[in-house]
C-alpha cells in the first residue's frame, strides 16, 4: 500500500503567519520555516512578537477565516485521494487549521496544539513530538506503507528523506539548492505527474 504525505501551508493553503503579518503590518511575523529551520526558535519569536503587540488567537483566527486554499489545491487533493491514502503532516496548530480543513474536505491532519488563556493570549505551543513529520512517516512505514511525501520548507526535508520518495513543491530557491536530491515542481499538474512517476502503480 502507498501513502501520500503532504505538508499543508505553502502546499495546499497560504502561509497563515504571512497572511497575519500582512494584515497587521508586522514584518517580523513573515518569517517561516523557509527562513528559520529551527521550529522552536521560530515559534518563540512569534509568541514574543504577538505579546509585544497584544495579539492573540482571536485576531489570528479572524484572518484565517478570510483565507482560501491555494488555487487548484482542493481539486489536486481530491485527485490524490482517489489514488492514495492521504495524510497531511503539518507544523501548524489545530486551532489554526480546522476552518481551512473544512474547505479542503476534511483530510486527515496530524499537527500541534496551542495553549491559550481565558483572554485568548497564546501562552505556549505543544508539539506532538520532536521531528513529527519524519516520525509520522517512519510510523507509517512500520505499518508497511510505502510513503511518497511532498513539502516546501526546511522542516519538511527530514520527512522527504525518510519517505521512499520525496518531492519539493513550491519550494524557495534556497531549499531547492540545498536539497538537490529531491525533484522540485511548481504547479499541481507537475505534482500529479511526479506522484505517478514515483509510485509503484504507474
Amino acid at each position: 500500500m502507498e501513502l501520500a504525505c503532504l505538508d499543508l501551508e505553502g502546499v495546499l493553503i497560504p502561509e497563515i503567519w504571512i497572511a497575519f503579518a500582512e494584515k497587521t503590518g508586522i514584518e517580523e511575523l513573515k518569517a517561516t520555516t523557509r527562513d528559520i529551520p529551527d521550529y522552536d526558535v521560530l515559534m518563540t519569536q512569534r509568541l514574543r512578537i504577538l505579546d509585544e503587540h497584544g495579539y492573540g488567537l482571536n485576531e489570528i483566527q479572524e484572518v484565517i477565516s478570510t483565507l482560501e486554499p491555494l488555487e487548484g489545491a482542493r481539486e489536486f487533493l481530491d485527485w490524490l485521494r482517489e489514488r492514495f491514502q492521504v495524510v497531511i503532516l503539518s507544523d501548524t496548530f489545530y486551532e489554526f487549521a480546522m476552518p481551512l480543513m473544512a474547505k479542503l474536505g476534511f483530510p486527515a491532519l496530524l499537527c500541534h496544539k496551542l495553549e491559550v488563556d481565558e483572554n485568548g493570549r497564546i501562552t505556549n505551543y505543544l508539539l506532538r513530538q520532536r521531528d513529527p513529520k519524519r516520525q509520522s512517516v517512519r510510523a507509517f512505514q512500520l505499518l508497511n506503507y510505502r510513503v511518497i511525501a511532498a513539502g516546501d520548507s526546511y522542516n519538511d526535508t527530514t520527512m522527504l528523506a525518510q519517505a521512499e520518495a520525496g518531492i519539493l513543491f513550491h519550494a524557495p530557491k534556497n531549499v531547492i539548492e540545498e536539497f538537490p536530491q529531491f525533484p522540485a515542481v511548481h504547479d499541481f499538474e507537475e505534482l500529479k505527474a511526479t506522484f505517478l512517476r514515483l509510485s509503484n502503480r504507474h
